[in-house]
């Protein structure tokens, strides 16, 4: 599947169901589309986006909306604790298979297999998702012999922040100045923008050019597999191989850009989902922090629409100008020929 134009077609418009999200019938990317779930717990969750500008161009932004059709920032706005807008603490200690699981929501930003490089975009109001620029170009990742693209639903967890003022006991590295990564070992492609309630299971301390960048390893809560796998022993148990591929695809990533080998902490070795909450908890702390000018975020914007008690939260005018200031959907740009290459690396 050519990664980009899949775009289009891994966008659905999903219904309400009794006890789990439903794909529907197929929509263009370029037709906003609206997600509602039940989330864990019972409560309903409904987001919506918006493209503006031209998929596979540097001018291409999704916008997310709330249940009431409010526009929200998914870095600042969208809760980190899925099905409730409560301030909530992560255990340090679960069991080993706890029923009562702590489910987080995640922001996916490229479904499974694409290449596109998209993000949260961090220095924009609204955060809307972009597709990554450098040098003046998109950015793909590399096919590297067997993976093809992005080998998990990639994205982040809201409301978190990696400090790039603050180095890191296991790593000895600074934060990377992004929201927490998240890879989603589920058996569903999911979409682009979709917002997923997941269990975690893991962490890597990936160091990424000198940054700490941890990637947590995930699974949706209405995976078919969400009742058996519950760590990363049982991800070694019933996925077996994943986690290896999953430390050569960073580690080898950007050699094709002629950047050397990524390095990790713990000598590459998955931490079990205590030492993942830590993490997860702490960068939930710097996130506040910056949402309440406690922490220098440099060029981050915290702009954000449902957060009285920030500084930065905005009212409804200022964010339709944000959103208008950028050009309307047009007809899709044509995607570039790199994602079909292929890398042959020696191992």
């Amino acid at each position: 599947m050519r990664a980009g134009a899949g775009l289009g077609r891994l966008l659905w418009t999903v219904q309400p169901h009794r006890s789990s999200c439903r794909r529907g019938t197929p929509a263009r990317l370029l037709q906003p589309w609206v997600l509602i779930c039940r989330s864990h717990g019972g409560l309903m969750a409904q987001y919506g986006t918006e493209q503006r500008g031209q998929l596979h161009s540097p001018d291409f932004r999704l916008y997310f909306k709330n249940s009431k059709g409010k526009y929200i920032s998914p870095f600042h706005d969208i809760p980190l604790f899925a099905g409730s807008n409560e301030d909530k603490e992560i255990p340090a200690k679960r069991s080993k298979n706890s029923e009562s699981e702590v489910v987080l929501n995640m922001v996916v930003e490229v479904p499974r297999w694409t290449n596109a490089k998209m993000e949260i975009a961090t220095k924009e109001p609204l955060n809307p998702i972009k597709q990554d620029v450098k040098q003046g170009k998109l950015r793909y990742v590399a096919n590297i012999f067997p993976h093809k693209g992005y080998i998990w639903n990639y994205g982040a967890f809201p409301q978190t922040w990696e400090d790039p003022n603050h180095k890191d006991d296991s790593t000895g590295c600074c934060g990377d100045n992004d929201p927490i990564d998240v890879c989603e070992i589920g058996s569903q492609v999911r979409m682009f923008g979709e917002v997923v309630p997941v269990k975690v299971l893991g962490i890597l301390g990936l160091i990424d050019e000198g940054e700490t960048d941890w990637k947590v390893l995930a699974l949706s809560v209405d995976d078919p597999e969400s009742q058996k796998i519950h760590n990363i022993d049982d991800v070694r148990k019933f996925k077996p191989g994943y986690l290896e591929a999953t430390v050569d695809w960073f580690r080898l990533y950007k050699v094709p850009d002629r950047k050397p080998e990524n390095q990790f902490a713990f000598n590459g070795t998955f931490k079990d989902k205590a030492f993942a909450f830590e993490i997860i908890q702490s960068t939930h702390e710097y996130w506040k922090a910056l949402l309440h000018k406690k922490a220098d975020g440099g060029a981050i914007k915290c702009t954000n629409t449902q957060l009285d008690t920030s500084p930065y939260c905005c009212n409804e005018e200022e964010v339709q100008a944000i959103v208008q200031s950028v050009p309307s959907p047009t007809e899709d740009y044509p995607v570039s020929k790199e994602v079909d290459k292929w890398h042959f690396l020696r191992q």
